[in-house]
């Protein structure tokens, strides 16, 4: 079994229960990687807030360098009291996501057997799309600044920067993406109100559609679109919105689903050219940290996604399998969905679980 490929993967907890669901996540990482055929080269880096506590920086000034030398980044959670979010985000998530073109946001929106949505009449499987959001400028750029600050004429200019290189690479991901699944694909919009960026973001939707022909192709303004995803998310099928709609859209995609403790993300650089990161979408939560009862099922969904992005995509949906089994099959649940099993037991079960699920 030496032969088995091994991935160079760079670990960084970070903050909170980022500390307690990243070994567990990698507990069963590992697990799967053993019943799989490849292996896993963990290479773990303290990067954090309360690294900036004691040093002022979030990440080393050589931290993007020695990423480079791994073939995923595997992330926790950053932030904690005391730590303005602008600081840890710009201070270690941008900085990461920008340098290695991880410019699609992926986030799949699925509700898992075992988990009740708040909506009602809904069943697992009656919601199951993809949001990609773009992941590197949109509105979320650095343009911009303050000008007669702390006076009463201060004023703030935040620019949004939408490019035809920008906007056309990550509609094409997801017409693509569209194309292998149902052929529908949703994108978010608010063109009547803003004039600028958002129809020139229409303008590239219609272009790239003809490229796909079979593809259906709907577009919604953005409030509409956030009330049908409560009203009717069964719809969808993949859905692609800007910078800072996607953003939105997720979470509330992720509530709807039935807890945004348990979803998942994917920063890719679909290239392959520089790594891509992968990180739950819950935050640090330092209001349970250290008590070991954080819910480890939105990094393990993650690192499901990296299993995938690596190259083994039957790994990847045995991982995501056992975990339904556990949430579907037994009463072994965090207290974040009612349950009493702390977050190794979690890991545990889901472990057990990948037995079920191994190459036949």
């Amino acid at each position: 079994m030496n032969d088995r490929p091994t991935h160079r993967i760079a670990v960084i907890p970070g903050d909170g229960i980022g500390t307690e669901v990243v070994p567990a996540a990698q507990r069963v990482l590992d697990r799967a990687g053993k019943l799989f055929g490849f292996r896993f080269a963990w290479t773990e880096f303290d990067w954090s807030c309360e690294r900036y506590t004691r040093t002022g920086a979030m990440m080393p000034g050589d931290a993007l360098d020695r990423l480079r030398e791994h073939d995923q980044v595997f992330l926790g959670a950053v932030g904690y009291p005391g730590v303005p979010d602008h600081v840890s985000l710009w201070g270690l998530l941008i900085p990461i996501r920008r340098t290695f073109q991880q410019y699609i946001n992926l986030r799949p929106v699925k509700l898992l057997r075992g988990i009740t949505s708040p909506l009602r009449g809904v069943e697992p499987g009656a919601v199951d799309f993809v949001a990609v959001r773009e992941n590197n400028e949109g509105e979320y750029s650095e343009i911009g600044g303050r000008l007669y600050t702390g006076t009463p004429q201060e004023l703030a200019i935040q620019e949004a920067v939408f490019t035809r290189h920008g906007v056309s690479r990550v509609l094409r991901y997801a017409f693509a993406l569209a194309r292998g699944r149902q052929g529908r694909l949703t994108s978010a919009t608010k063109s009547n109100g803003i004039i600028h960026t958002m129809p020139f973001w229409d303008q590239l939707v219609g272009e790239v559609s003809a490229e796909y022909p079979e593809v259906t192709t709907a577009q919604y303004h953005i409030d509409a679109l956030a009330a049908l995803f409560v009203l009717d998310p069964g719809r969808f099928d993949v859905v692609v919105g800007s910078n800072l709609f996607g953003d939105i859209l997720t979470d509330l995609g992720a509530a709807v689903v039935g807890s945004i403790g348990i979803a998942p993300s994917a920063n890719l650089n679909p290239e392959g050219e520089f790594p891509s990161m992968f990180e739950p979408v819950h935050g640090s939560a330092p209001d349970i940290a250290g008590q070991g009862i954080a819910n480890p099922i939105g990094q393990i969904w993650s690192g499901s996604m990296m299993i995938d992005q690596l190259g083994h995509p039957g790994a990847g949906a045995a991982v995501l399998a056992a975990v339904e089994d556990v949430l579907g099959s037994s009463d072994v649940r965090t207290p974040d969905l009612g349950g009493k099993a702390n977050t190794a037991q979690v890991a545990d079960a889901v472990i057990d679980a990948l037995g079920d699920h191994q190459p036949r």
